[in-house]
């Protein structure tokens, strides 16, 4: 008896009639949060019914899904296999229902996971997170550090919305340009470099200190400076923009900060800036999201949120 090769062996039919779909609720609560107690709360359940929603996961797909490592719970491979698939699913059925009607955010019970450079949070996270907590009390805004931004955390659902520097344009990805910012030089008061006028070659010269998650000691400063046949002192890289500023305000080195995202943050710590000697491209602050939650009612309602926050930073005084 043969079988399709193609298709991974032969497999019994699912009769979805006799399966709880809710499940598939209770499965995403569970790998997000990595805790029955904590996927409890987000769905509002007891922990006891949370407990017994588990081991009706776990039968039905013949896996522990969550199995104990310590003091916390961890997923089985089988689990992180499907985490990315499930979120899919679970969209996509939110769209599919949400088409007709804007999303009421009073009533929204959703976890949005966003991803943001932790300047952008600091600049106006505040104010996402306060008319969150007035408009949509039950909704939570989850962020992640910047990482492996593109189709891929878009498409597979880990992350619902981006926000930053989108330099790319692939079809399957939707982009919505929110201010332009530029990027200055910042160091703290008394600093050599900012007695009299800062040239390239006194810029590069200075020691630079760098905010990069991956470690990255290159851009469009060096690609700049490259243009006068210079080449500037790296003293070092901190994985974010938060440590690079406290760093800067007790060494001489130098930083670059955005001007309206970041320069309020290095103020706030009494550091000065100072314009950069070198023509530079600008920084258009974009969000991304993936063209499945066009229509999502609670998703427009998240972008309307980043839009008027981001926008209202960034007009000028």
């Amino acid at each position: 008896m043969s079988h399709d090769p193609g298709a991974g062996g032969p497999r019994a039919a699912v009769n979805l009639s006799r399966i709880d779909l809710n499940l598939l609720v209770a499965l995403d609560a569970l790998l997000a949060e990595e805790s029955v107690t904590a996927a409890a709360d987000r769905l509002g359940l007891s922990g006891p019914a949370m407990s017994r929603t588990l081991g009706r996961i776990r039968r039905a797909l013949g896996d522990p899904v969550l199995v104990r490592a310590g003091r916390h719970m961890v997923p089985t491979p089988r689990a992180l296999a499907l985490r990315a698939p499930v979120r899919r699913l679970l969209d996509d059925a939110r769209s599919l229902f949400a088409a007709e009607e804007p999303a009421d955010p009073s009533g929204l019970e959703r976890v949005f996971t966003l991803s943001a450079h932790d300047s952008n949070v600091l600049a106006f996270g505040a104010a996402l997170f306060d008319r969150a907590s007035r408009e949509a009390p039950g909704v939570t805004l989850r962020f992640l550090a910047e990482g492996s931004t593109g189709v891929a955390p878009l498409r597979d659902g880990s992350i619902d919305l981006e926000i930053g520097v989108v330099d790319r344009d692939e079809p399957e990805v939707r982009v919505e340009p929110l201010l332009e910012d530029r990027m200055v030089g910042v160091a703290r008061p008394g600093h050599p470099l900012l007695e009299g006028t800062v040239t390239p070659r006194r810029f590069a010269a200075a020691s630079h200190l760098l905010d990069s998650r991956r470690g990255r000691r290159s851009g469009p400063i060096d690609d700049a400076l490259a243009a006068h046949g210079l080449r500037r002192r790296i003293l070092g890289t901190v994985p974010t923009f938060g440590a690079a500023l406290h760093v800067l305000t007790g060494t001489d080195a130098v930083g670059i900060v955005s001007e309206r995202l970041g320069a309020p943050a290095a103020a706030a710590l009494g550091l000065r800036t100072f314009e950069i000697p070198l023509e530079l491209p600008p920084l258009e602050i974009s969000m991304a999201w993936h063209p499945r939650h066009e229509a999502d009612g609670g998703h427009r309602w998240l972008r309307g949120l980043v839009r008027d926050a981001v926008s209202a930073f960034g007009r000028p005084a």
